[in-house]
């Protein structure tokens, strides 16, 4: 009874919307019923066509046209995904970007001396060994800090090499006596000056400290790209286990580097610019930081509107091993922006006068599905480290230093520290530079994945910069400018100035024209359907009716048919085997000799004249017969309303 009125309402439905089947029993006939009833014209000509040539001739065509519309909404569609770019440029008063200085030497060497008295002592011993290189017996300050004492043992197990002819035995250049080289030989050959003899070649072994069959030598054609290389490795050793707050101060400060200031042609000061302590470059400061929420700008180009600065380098105080040439490294970057200023600076002279001209552009880009780029890096399943907007530097130097904690078990010490990690030091860490050569070997062969993962950013700003420079301090001007810097600043420095102690800087736009470089779509859903249907109507006189038609007859009809085919197979094949088991032969009265299971009128739609001819008579029904006429449809009615005497008696017999 529950189900009473829900059986009444589906089968009101099915009368008031009847499901009919497909349009023709079997796909060949699908296939006829549809060219003959089909829009496009193609079709219809192979079957009305008459003669073999012609009917071939129409099916060649329509095929053809068939993959002239795949093969152009293909490149529809792929176009559809392209973009196209605009260029606007404005003329309006340009915020000023930030500046970063930092001093080529970061440290200085006067204060480091004794956190770097057995380096040095080992780098001058592999001087005096291989180039006679002597400076007489200098006294070399011991430093009471104990990492020196382990730094002299460290220095034993990892000493410069000097190896003849990429031969298999090496002379070590601490002890003089000769080792065996283990593993494979890794040349790095980018050099300038090379020694005396060009079969000597300088480098250094690292073994794995778990196994010591496993080691790797790094040779250099040039001694001093060898000696360089060697030093920095333990500088940063020894650079990674002294505390923050004392490399601060073993750095220039902001009065030591600094010593005249202009913007916009008003004064400016230390106040100005705002510090932060970078691994390789110490004390860096940054004019406009905009870290008290407030950025400059200037609404005249021209030099005379910039940023000018004097910069004091002390040339005299740099250490000689770690870095060879003089000056400073800038690099103009957005507020937001991490400078990547060992990547990207721009290094400044010494006793000249450097003019950095700069274009102002900004650039967009389409995210997906035009281009591979992120909005802000969130999608990117890599930690930014650096506490700036998303940047590729950003994203490829925060995954090698989380490769670095995850094979190495420390950080890298040029890179900021991820949480619950320490820098690496050969204290806590041994077998750390063999780990760090081998990743970084990965890294630069694109082997860790870092590039796969990280992508461009969408949207960037950049400063294309010219670079001039002139002679500074002239010749006429020299001797009373030095005077003067040495009267304001010398005093405090109890030295007298020299010119190549310093270096003039002059940042400022060339013109306020800001380019907008954007990226728009190239076609929009509009013009992509127009295009398609333009393909359409041009190559089959079709529609998107008619596609909904091909869609109809080709899939849902067709499938139908292939389905009911097998279902009905299925069937047949079930009863045979119940027929099988019971060993009874079918006889009349079984399900499969009813009417309407013939194939032919399988459907639900009314049967037509010739398949009606086909259903076989029902059980005991005695044949039909023509029925007898009924006289009373003969009786003639006659159209007039009164008739003849004469017919009258006529009618009567």
């Amino acid at each position: 009874a529950a189900t009473g009125p829900g059986k009444k309402i589906t089968a009101r439905l099915k009368r008031t919307l009847p499901v009919r089947g497909p349009q023709a029993p079997t796909l060949s006939e699908l296939m006829r019923w549809y060219c003959l009833n089909t829009n496009t014209h193609g079709c219809r000509r192979i079957v009305v066509s008459r003669g073999r040539l012609r009917r071939l001739l129409w099916i060649l065509l329509t095929l053809s046209a068939v993959g002239l519309i795949l093969w152009q909404c293909a490149e529809l569609l792929m176009n559809y995904y392209s973009a196209s770019v605009s260029v606007t440029v404005q003329f309006q008063k340009l915020p000023f970007p930030a500046v970063t200085i930092c001093n080529i030497n970061p440290y200085k060497y006067s204060a480091m001396k004794e956190y770097l008295s057995e380096l040095d002592k080992e780098t001058k011993k592999a001087l005096e060994t291989f180039y006679g290189f002597s400076e007489g017996k200098s006294k070399v300050r011991r430093s009471v800090d104990d990492w020196n004492s382990t730094g002299s043992d460290f220095f034993q197990h990892i000493p410069l090499l000097k190896v003849e002819d990429f031969s298999r035995t090496a002379t070590d250049l601490h002890s003089g006596q000769k080792r065996k080289i283990e593993g494979s030989v890794f040349h790095k050959d980018s050099s300038i000056v090379n020694s005396g003899d060009s079969n000597d070649i300088i480098g250094f072994q690292l073994c794995d400290a778990n196994n010591s069959s496993d080691c790797a030598l790094y040779t250099f054609s040039s001694g001093v790209n060898a000696i360089q290389e060697w030093y920095k490795l333990h500088y940063m050793n020894i650079m990674a286990q002294i505390p923050l707050e004392t490399k601060e101060k073993l750095s220039y400060s902001a009065d030591d580097l600094l010593l005249t200031c202009f913007f916009d042609g008003l004064s400016c000061d230390k106040r100005h610019f705002t510090r932060f302590h970078h691994p390789l470059h110490g004390n860096c400061y940054t004019f406009n930081s905009g870290d008290n929420g407030t950025i400059l700008s200037t609404s005249t180009g021209g030099s005379e509107y910039g940023l000018q600065v004097v910069l004091y380098i002390d040339e005299a105080d740099y250490n000689p091993f770690l870095v060879t040439s003089s000056g400073a490294k800038i690099i103009v970057h957005d507020q937001n922006e991490y400078p990547f200023i060992e990547d990207i600076g721009t290094e400044i002279e010494t006793a000249a006068a450097t003019s950095i001209g700069m274009h102002f552009t900004r650039s967009r880009k389409l995210s997906k599905p035009y281009s591979d780029c992120t909005e802000t890096g969130a999608d990117i399943p890599v930690e930014n480290l650096y506490n700036k907007s998303y940047s590729l530097q950003i994203c490829l130097h925060s995954c090698f230093q989380k490769a670095m904690v995850d094979s190495c078990g420390c950080a890298q010490y040029a890179q900021p520290l991820p949480p619950g990690a320490e820098y690496c030091n050969y204290k806590k860490n041994p077998n750390w530079m063999y780990c760090y050569y081998r990743l970084h070997e990965k890294f630069v062969k694109e082997q860790l994945g870092c590039q796969q993962i990280c992508k461009d950013a969408c949207s960037f700003k950049e400063w294309a910069l010219t670079t001039s420079i002139a002679q500074w301090p002239s010749t006429v001007s020299e001797d009373w400018m030095l005077r003067v810097l040495s009267w304001d600043k010398g005093q405090k420095l109890n030295k007298k100035l020299n010119k190549t102690d310093l270096a003039s800087l002059m940042v400022f736009y060339k013109d306020l024209n800001e380019r907008f470089i954007s990226e728009n779509p190239a076609n929009t859903l509009v013009i992509l359907l127009s295009n398609f249907g333009g393909q359409l109507g041009l190559w089959m006189s079709c529609s998107v009716v008619c596609v909904i038609e091909i869609v109809e007859v080709f899939f849902i009809d067709s499938l139908s048919i292939v389905l009911r085919r097998q279902w009905q197979k299925a069937k047949k094949w079930w009863r045979n085997r119940q027929r099988g088991g019971s060993g009874k032969a079918p006889q009349a009265g079984d399900p499969e000799a009813q009417g309407h299971d013939n194939p032919v009128c399988i459907d639900e739609d009314l049967p037509t004249f010739t398949t009606a001819l086909r259903l076989p008579l029902p059980q005991n029904s005695p044949l039909p017969r023509t029925p007898p006429p009924n006289y009373s449809t003969l009786r003639l009615e006659t159209a007039f309303t009164e008739q003849l005497p004469d017919t009258l008696e006529l009618g009567q017999h």
